[in-house]
This record gives structure tokens, C-alpha cells and sequence, in this order.
């Protein structure tokens, strides 16, 4: 081997060991809340998603993840809804990029939203022409090319995967989609420590050791977590699990005030990157 090839194999050896640190500084950018709280009093928020604010802390929730606005994010299951895609998608069209990874036509009962999805998007073209939308179920379907996004971000979703044992497979697309130290930002509702996680499922908790610990099991690093979603006041042993509290109201009127004072399920918000 004569000396440069020496010296190029050394040089390529060194910033392979470097490159994954480097990378994950580079996540390690703050952003602050305030980048994002102009958003959330735009005239297009729907005005049930508006009253969700006080719950759901979307400014503290995606500074907390580092999303920039030449990022590419993946929001998965939107739904027609579209609590952060009203924020986010507007926000990124200009420099980054976003992407709904929504319901593939394998759950029929979900297609009807996921349809409704669609022609929000096109009904709305002037602030969501640059969206794109992706299948998702599990692993059944690449939801960006590989190694291309940023971040990748869940909201409430977590247990149904875990129920339906997708949750591995789930991960996996994830995984494949995000560049080196790209970010996975998670925030479910939290279970009770008492409680197994079987024991729970069926009530849309989810134990926030086992979730980390099965995240990290598919190849991602947990390197934050936050409190800005956190409820002390939900006790987690309610009739109608999670979905008795709001916006669910499962219950319908029967003690809908007391459910109102408790306010939205407790949350565990956390921070991963791509390994």
C-alpha cells in the first residue's frame, strides 16, 4: 500500500469513528419555543385543534425535538386532523420539507379519514400543495427513501402498534428512512409503573421504561426526555381507558366535568436518534 492510500485509509477509518459523535452533535442545535409559537395563532389552525394548545405545548413539544425549517419531517398518521400539520407543513414548505406518512387501504375503517385527509390537502392547496403523502403500515411500505429525513415525529400512537405487535416493524421503517443521527421524537400517553404493560395495553398506556427500551431495541438512542407533556392530575384508572378523558369523552356527558378538570392523558415525550 504506498503512503497516500495509507494515509486516505487512516484519514477514512478516523471519520468513521467520528462521524456518528458528529452527527449527533449536530442535533444537539437548540431551538427555542419561540421559533415555533408565531405559528400556532395562524388564521388557518382549525379552531379544535386551537383549544388543544394548553395540552399539548406544540411550541416546547418541537423545539424539544430540534425541527428547523429546512428540515425534512415525517409526521406519521396525521390523520385529517392534522394537529401539527397545520403548524408544521405551512411552516416548511419554503426551505424544508413534509411528509404524511398516513394509512395505507389495509384498515379499512381508517380509510375514510385518510380520504378526508386527501382532499383537505387539495381543498387547502395554497398552504399544503407541497405536501407528501406516503403509505404507512408497519413496514409494509417505504415511507421516504432511505436515509433522507431528518426527523421522523409520532403523536398517540405508540400503544396501537404495541397492541397490534407491529410496533418492531414500525420502528424499522423509521429507522430506514432517517439519515445517520436523525432524530425520533415519541410522545404517548404514560402508563402507570404499578401496572405490567400488559395489563395496560388495552387502556392506550404505555410504560415509559418499555417504551424506551423497545425503541433502543431497534437500533435508535434515546438522548432526551421532557416533562412539557406531563399531567400529574391524570391517576390512570379511568372506565374507558384514555379515551375517556378529552378530546375523546368516551363517557359522553356522564361526569364530563370531572374529566374536563383532569384534562388530557399524561404524557412521556421523548427524544431518539437514529443509531
Amino acid at each position: 500500500m504506498t503512503r497516500i492510500f495509507k494515509h486516505l485509509f487512516t484519514a477514512c477509518a478516523a471519520w468513521a469513528l467520528v462521524c456518528p459523535v458528529v452527527c449527533q452533535v449536530a442535533w444537539a442545535q437548540p431551538v427555542s419555543p419561540d421559533t415555533f409559537r408565531p405559528l400556532l395563532s395562524a388564521a388557518h389552525r382549525s379552531p379544535s385543534n386551537v383549544v388543544r394548545d394548553p395540552y399539548r405545548h406544540p411550541a416546547e413539544t418541537l423545539a424539544f425535538f430540534g425541527i428547523q425549517a429546512h428540515h425534512t419531517v415525517i409526521e406519521v398518521l396525521p390523520g385529517s386532523s392534522g394537529y401539527y400539520l397545520e403548524i408544521l407543513a405551512p411552516w416548511l414548505k419554503d426551505k424544508g420539507h413534509y411528509i404524511a406518512a398516513d394509512r395505507d387501504d389495509s384498515l379499512p375503517q381508517y380509510i375514510p379519514d385518510h380520504l378526508k385527509l386527501l382532499q383537505r390537502l387539495k381543498d387547502e392547496a395554497r398552504l399544503y400543495d407541497q405536501v407528501q403523502v406516503t403509505p404507512f403500515r408497519a413496514d409494509k411500505h417505504r415511507i421516504a427513501p432511505d436515509g433522507s429525513a431528518d426527523v421522523v415525529i409520532s403523536f398517540r400512537n405508540l400503544h396501537n402498534w404495541i397492541e397490534r405487535n407491529e410496533l418492531q416493524a414500525s420502528l424499522r421503517a423509521f429507522h430506514r428512512a432517517l439519515k445517520p443521527g436523525g432524530v425520533l421524537g415519541i410522545v404517548d400517553h404514560r402508563g402507570r409503573t404499578d401496572q405490567t404493560q400488559d395489563a395496560q395495553i388495552t387502556s392506550g398506556y404505555v410504560r415509559q421504561d418499555v417504551a424506551v427500551a423497545l425503541i433502543e431495541q431497534a437500533g435508535f438512542q434515546l438522548v432526551a426526555t421532557s416533562e412539557v407533556n406531563a399531567n400529574p392530575k391524570d391517576t390512570k384508572d379511568h372506565p374507558e381507558g384514555v379515551w375517556t378523558l378529552p378530546p375523546g369523552y368516551r363517557l359522553k356527558d356522564k361526569d364530563r366535568s370531572k374529566y374536563e378538570a383532569i384534562g388530557e392523558s399524561d404524557r412521556f415525550t421523548l427524544r431518539f436518534v437514529k443509531r
